[in-house]
Parts: C-alpha cells; sequence; structure tokens
C-alpha cells in the first residue's frame, strides 16, 4: 500500500495501531505505534498472513472476513491477540473494510485498552510510594537513635566485663544492632539524585547478566538475550539503573530456585526495543527504551501482584521487601516507569525509559547521514 509522506508522518504519530490487509489478509501497512503494540519491525511482517501474526485467533480472523465480506465495520472489546513472540495482549479493535478500493483492503485500528488504566494506576503508585517513603524515612529517625544508644552501651559494657562467654552477648547485641541499622538504611533508600548522562542500556543489561551468571554457575539456569541494536542512549545513572535492573533479574533467579517450580530448566530472558508515541506517567514522549526481564517461574500470587513495589512486600518467608521497591524509586527518579504482568510459567518486568530530545535528535541526524550515504 503506497502513502505518500505526509500522510505516512500524519499515521506514525498517532498513539492508535493502524494496519491495513489486502484481500487475502495479508498486511500491507502497519503505523510506528502498531509496530510498538507487536513488538515488531514492519518490514519482518510485510506481506505476512494475519494468522501468522496474531497466532490462534481463528474466531477473530472469521469474524474479520465476514466483515470483509459484507463490506460492514465492527468494534471488538478486550479482545487478546498473541503476538509471535507467545506474549498476549489485550486491545480493543475496529475493522473496517475499504470497499471504495480496487484491492478491497481492510483498516484494521488497534488500542491498548490499558492505556488510561496503565497512567491512573502509575500515579497512584508513585504517590502512595512517595507518601510510605517519607513515612518510613520518618520511622528510620526515631529507629536510629536509640539503635546506635543500644550499640554504643553494648560496646561499654564489652569494655568492662572479663574475658569469657559474657562478651559473647555483648557481641551478639552489637551485630544485631548493626544488622538493623543496616535494614533501615536498606529501607531507606538513597536520596541521592541519579546523575544523568548519555548511556547505552545495553551496557547496564550486559553488567547485570555477568553478576548473575556467576551466581547460577552451578544451577540450571539459562540467560537469553534479545536486544534491538537500534535503540539509542538515554539520559542515566548507569550504577543506579543498574542496581534497579539487578534487583528485578536476581528477583526472577530466586523465583527459578522456588520449590513451586515444575520444570528443570529455568531461563531469564533480557529483552530491549524501542518504542514510539508513548506516555510514560502523564507525559508523552516520542521515543522511549524498553527493558524486559521476562522468566518462567511459577509467577507472583495474585494477592501480592498489586503491591509489590511497595516496601516490605514480598512473596518469600526470607524476602525483605526492599528490591523491589528501590528498583521502582530508582526508575521513577529517571522519569520513567515499571510494568509488571504474571502468570505460572511467564513473569514479565517493563522498564520504561524516556530518550531525550538531545539524544534523540543525535539518532535521527545518524539515520539521515546513513540514507544520504
Amino acid at each position: 500500500m503506497a502513502i505518500d509522506p505526509l500522510h505516512k508522518r500524519l499515521l506514525d504519530n498517532l498513539s492508535t495501531g493502524v494496519i491495513v490487509f489486502d484481500q487475502e489478509l495479508r498486511l500491507t501497512y502497519i503505523n510506528l505505534a502498531g509496530e510498538g503494540m507487536l513488538a515488531i519491525s514492519g518490514r519482518q511482517i510485510y506481506k505476512s498472513w494475519i494468522g501468522d501474526i496474531f497466532l490462534g485467533a481463528i474466531k477473530d480472523i472469521e469474524d474479520i472476513q465476514n466483515a470483509r465480506n459484507s463490506h460492514h465495520s465492527f468494534t471488538r472489546r478486550k479482545a487478546e491477540l498473541t503476538l509471535l513472540q507467545g506474549r498476549t495482549i489485550c486491545v480493543d479493535y475496529t475493522i473496517t473494510p475499504l470497499v471504495d478500493l480496487e484491492d478491497a483492503q481492510v483498516l484494521m485500528e488497534i488500542q491498548t485498552i490499558n492505556y488510561a488504566e496503565r497512567i491512573s494506576k502509575e500515579e497512584a503508585l508513585v504517590n502512595t510510594h512517595e507518601t510510605t517513603r517519607e513515612l518510613v524515612r520518618g520511622l528510620a529517625h526515631e529507629i536510629k537513635n536509640p539503635l546506635g544508644g543500644i550499640r554504643g552501651a553494648a560496646q561499654l559494657l564489652a569494655r568492662e566485663l572479663p574475658e569469657g562467654e559474657l562478651t559473647d552477648y555483648t557481641s551478639v547485641i552489637i551485630e544485631e544492632a548493626d544488622r538493623l541499622h543496616n535494614l533501615v538504611d536498606r529501607l531507606v533508600g538513597t536520596r541521592k539524585p541519579p546523575q544523568l548522562k548519555p548511556i547505552n542500556i545495553h551496557e547496564v543489561l550486559e553488567r547485570v547478566r555477568s553478576l548473575i551468571a556467576v551466581e547460577v554457575m552451578d544451577k540450571d539456569i539459562h540467560i537469553e538475550r534479545n536486544y534491538d541494536p537500534s535503540i539509542p542512549e538515554v539520559m542515566a545513572d548507569a550504577e543506579q539503573l543498574i542496581q534497579a535492573v539487578l534487583n528485578i533479574v536476581r528477583n526472577a533467579m530466586q523465583a527459578l530456585e522456588s520449590p513451586n517450580v515444575r520444570h528443570s530448566a529455568g531461563r531469564i530472558e533480557l529483552t530491549t526495543r524501542v518504542l514510539r508515541n508513548i506516555t510514560i506517567g502523564t507525559v508523552f514522549h516520542r521515543l522511549a527504551a524498553r527493558m524486559e526481564v521476562i522468566d518462567n517461574g511459577p509467577g507472583i500470587p495474585e494477592d501480592l501482584i498489586g503491591s509489590i513495589f511497595y516496601p516490605m512486600i514480598s512473596g518469600r518467608a526470607e524476602g525483605t521487601g526492599l528490591g523491589l521497591s528501590i528498583a521502582h524509586s530508582i526508575i521513577n527518579q529517571h522519569k520513567g516507569m515499571i510494568e509488571c504482568d504474571s502468570k505460572p510459567g511467564h513473569t514479565r518486568f517493563a522498564i520504561y525509559i524516556p530518550v531525550a530530545p538531545t539524544t534523540r535528535g543525535k539518532r535521527i541526524q545518524t539515520e539521515a547521514q546513513d540514507q544520504s550515504s
């Protein structure tokens, strides 16, 4: 389907996915929003049959064929479409037969139904997280003061006691006071603002992968990579971003070691994609980078999925419930967002980081140079 540059630019600036199929329901056009929703390049799926794009969508395909033959439009709400990567998206879509064209093409408009819900949920999470963190900081201050007194008194008492078993008790008091002090520090988290510099997110993921690879060396857990090399640099604090991703990947590793795992081979997949025309929080961004951590573990219990980013919430008896809370705080300081969806055998954490206008400008300039050469 030939589209002039002006109309292509207009279609690519829509937040709604637009897909056009020919008479045989083979894809002839997809805009940038559609590529982002399907997480694939239009060039890769050009002329692909609809059944090879949306897997197992037999009923949807029959309805589309009927609409094309009867020349009637229809809209389906909350349709679940399975993509090539095996991921399922829940969308509203509208089918419009283009009967006035010679080749009777079919127009499909797609919009994710969780768009407004996601914005509202993220705003509520940020507000609650900030309120909780201020409460925790105040509580931590009240805990640290008597804790320092207890530790100091134990040290003075140890000096007065003769060598022997009694000093063992004071050592326990000092060690436990230090442990509680460290726990409170972790609970409060860092208040240091991120030092933003242009970084390559793949360097962050590779650093995390190398750290986790050492920990899973003697375990049947495999780390896979699925990177998009076209992603431009983002403005971020590399060390803080490494900490956030490491917390998420380490959670995935620990989930795969759970006794509830019913398979022998654990898998953690690190995926990156570039997204266009995306809203993070309440801010619209032309370009953003998405990092995904996917594992085939037992999944997150339904009663925890809505609160996993809050402090002290953990699905493990030995967990502190701080890893995801710290990760959420770091990503939020980067003006980004974390999403999570989980079911048995498939848990996905997605991190969205906006691409700064300066970085985006460099990428556009590079693409222009490549096209001219």
